[in-house]
């Protein structure tokens, strides 16, 4: 009796060990460390609960620029992982890696579970779709720049708190009234080429490159020398100048000028709220992009930063009917409002936005929203977003230049000049090297 038992507990393990092997695992690198590592996980564990087809192995793989390289050198190799988080600056570069990538719309219409581009925010979906209007990557941690404000700064300057600057002119007089009222900063910027030329050149309606940005073919050239980006970076080293804007270097580096309350105004991306409300000790408001009200068109949408999924070619189908029940779980409402909430990234879907909205959560966190209106438009061809070749290189060459123009050492004309010059060079070597 007890041999039969054993026989049978034994047959049951081995079903029971078959069974979970039964299941497709698919592999997830992803850029995400920390706090955001913690949530990506989280994510994953309640797909993987929600049922027992499909297991995602998530995996950090290190910076946003470490990661792609990895997935590329992966795929060379053969062993590429299913899903790689690549950050927006690499979208040219992923499109034209070719028989490397599966289009995500091509791949959840044919396992028969297709994903709508019309379901996720306007600005978002058309920066990750080909020119056939199809998605090619999972629109996932999509952030974009915002303007922030010290409120108690603002009452000891005698500004009005609830009346935040609205254009360019607004900020510059603000900021003398902070400096007067003996804050060491008035006005600070994060990443500098992605607010100040990229965004701004969208909110503004006017091109960043030619070619619709990129998205219209290879042979696009910068023209950040355009009058208005001129007149943009003169206002800026004026401001510089006088002691009403500082430059607080590349990436997110300036965010501790405001979080430590030198600066009272703050461009950044909305990703910053979570630290900002962990790290500032003062009331702080949220608002739209200054703006200059005499251009035609302004404010039109800013562009996103952020990150989207991408899925590798040569993959079984199994594994594709996986990736799409996966990447629709985390366009569900409740996954992508959850997101958006405990993260401060912008929730991708339209119907995570009506969520988060319903659920009070905006009335409780005045300012949460201003990021989705922002990117909740119609866009142009000016401000679908910048899809060019080795752009973050040029964002290199385009802060370069923009630190040496606040610190007076070359003027606007000719440090944008340069800009435009070298960074054409780069687009000629990506055009050459694609074809």
């Amino acid at each position: 009796m007890r041999a039969k038992f054993f026989a049978l507990s034994l047959a049951g393990l081995i079903a029971s060990i078959g069974s979970a092997h039964a299941a497709t695992e698919i592999t997830f690198w992803h850029s995400m460390q920390g706090a955001l590592g913690e949530r990506v996980n989280e994510v994953v564990e309640a797909f993987n609960k929600s049922q027992s087809d499909y297991v995602v192995n998530a995996t950090y793989k290190g910076t946003y620029g470490e990661s792609m390289n990895a997935g590329i050198a992966a795929f060379r190799a053969g062993n590429a992982p299913d899903i790689l988080q690549v950050f927006e600056v690499g979208t040219a570069t992923m499109m034209y890696a070719k028989g490397a990538i599966k289009p995500i719309q091509e791949m959840s219409e044919e396992v028969g579970d297709p994903i709508n581009p019309a379901d996720f925010l306007g600005a978002v979906a058309s920066y990750y779709t080909a020119p056939n209007g199809k998605l090619v990557s999972m629109p996932f941690n999509s952030s974009t720049p915002v303007f922030y404000y010290n409120k108690d700064a603002f009452k000891k300057a005698g500004l009005d708190p609830e009346k935040p600057p609205k254009t360019w002119e607004e900020v510059a007089e603000a900021g003398k009234k902070l400096r007067a009222a003996g804050f060491e900063c008035g006005y600070t910027t994060s990443w500098p080429s992605w607010v100040q030329l990229e965004t701004f050149g969208a909110w503004h309606n006017v091109p960043y490159a030619s070619k619709n940005n990129g998205f219209g073919g290879l042979d696009a050239r910068l023209e950040v020398n355009a009058p208005l980006y001129v007149r943009h970076m003169t206002f800026l080293a004026n401001m510089a100048k006088e002691g009403t804007f500082t430059y607080g270097g590349r990436a997110d580096s300036s965010g501790a000028l405001f979080t430590s309350g030198k600066c009272a105004m703050f461009t950044g991306s909305s990703g910053n709220r979570a630290n900002i409300i962990k790290t500032g000790n003062f009331e702080f408001g949220t608002s739209f992009l200054p703006y200059y009200p005499d251009v035609k068109g302004a404010p039109q949408n800013s562009i996103i930063g952020g990150a989207s999924l991408w899925v590798f070619a040569k993959k079984p189908p199994e594994t594709y009917k996986g990736v799409t029940k996966f990447f629709k779980f985390l366009a569900s409402p409740e996954q992508s409002a959850k997101w958006h909430q405990v993260t401060g990234y912008v929730p991708v879907t339209k119907a995570g936005y009506e969520v988060t909205e319903k659920s009070g959560f905006y009335a409780k966190n005045p300012g949460s929203d201003v990021a989705v209106k922002q990117l909740n438009a119609e866009t142009t061809e000016n401000s679908r977003g910048v899809r060019l070749g080795y752009l973050p290189q040029i964002r290199d060459i385009a802060e370069g230049e923009m630190e040496q123009i606040f610190a007076g050492k070359v003027t606007p004309e000719a440090g944008l000049a340069n800009t435009v010059k070298r960074g054409n060079e780069l687009l000629e070597r990506f055009e050459k090297s694609v074809k």
